[in-house]
């Protein structure tokens, strides 16, 4: 895969959070220029990477009903919980990726949950409306790494961490993207269970469909 060309940092500003059930953490949130896919992309650095150390980093696909609106048919909006409070505790970034519904647009999203309340799994739904069962390209998530000075190579890199990042997730075809683009993901670390009664089909196809590392064989029989 070609290297993708260099994006820049636009601004950075502080902003507290404060979750639903009273966690909170401070961010620094970066904007950028330069961005392959042109879309506004953050990055939230959390926490401090120790010295000689590896940032944890997360690639958040943007998800406005669960990271909102708390819609249980994914476990998108527990898993951004989880990984504030994890990368401030470790160090890293958090990027914020406007990839809604895995790439496909809002609309297209809710579309296809009509399609699974007929029975299609969450992949099928989407080849249904004649759309990628992924849209996702992480180009723009490897720019803004180099944009925060993250050293792909595994040299050490600007921040004085050991180069390259750990992955915050189940998702293999992250990893292996950001492995094309000259990201080293030194390892990939999975993210808790969310499960729901609402969402377990949904996380199910993901372990079957695209072998999520989700250890969904414990808690459903």
């Amino acid at each position: 895969m070609p290297q993708p060309g260099s994006a820049t940092v636009r601004s950075r500003v502080r902003i507290p959070l404060t979750f639903p059930d009273g966690y909170r953490a401070e961010a620094e949130v970066f904007t950028f220029h330069g961005l392959a896919d042109g879309a506004e992309h953050l990055a939230l650095a959390l926490g401090t990477v120790p010295d000689g150390g590896t940032p944890l980093v997360r690639l958040h696909s943007e998800c406005l009903t669960g990271d909102v609106f708390g819609s249980d048919r994914c476990d998108c909006g527990p898993q951004l919980r989880e990984s504030v409070e994890l990368i401030s505790e470790a160090g890293g970034y958090l990027l914020y990726l406007r990839q809604e519904g895995r790439g496909i647009g809002l609309y297209n999203k809710l579309d296809a949950y009509a399609l699974q309340d007929s029975g299609l799994d969450t992949y099928d739904a989407n080849t249904a409306l004649g759309l990628p069962e992924d849209g996702r390209d992480y180009t723009a998530a490897a720019q803004m790494l180099a944009a925060l000075g993250i050293d792909g190579t595994g040299g050490m890199d600007s921040t004085g961490s050991r180069g390259g990042i750990d992955l915050l997730s189940n998702n293999p075809d992250k990893a292996a993207q950001l492995g094309r683009l000259g990201v080293t993901v030194r390892r990939r670390v999975p993210t808790g269970v969310h499960l729901s009664a609402s969402n377990v089909r949904y996380l199910t196809a993901k372990v079957e469909r695209t072998g999520h590392s989700i250890e969904l064989s414990r808690l459903v029989g």
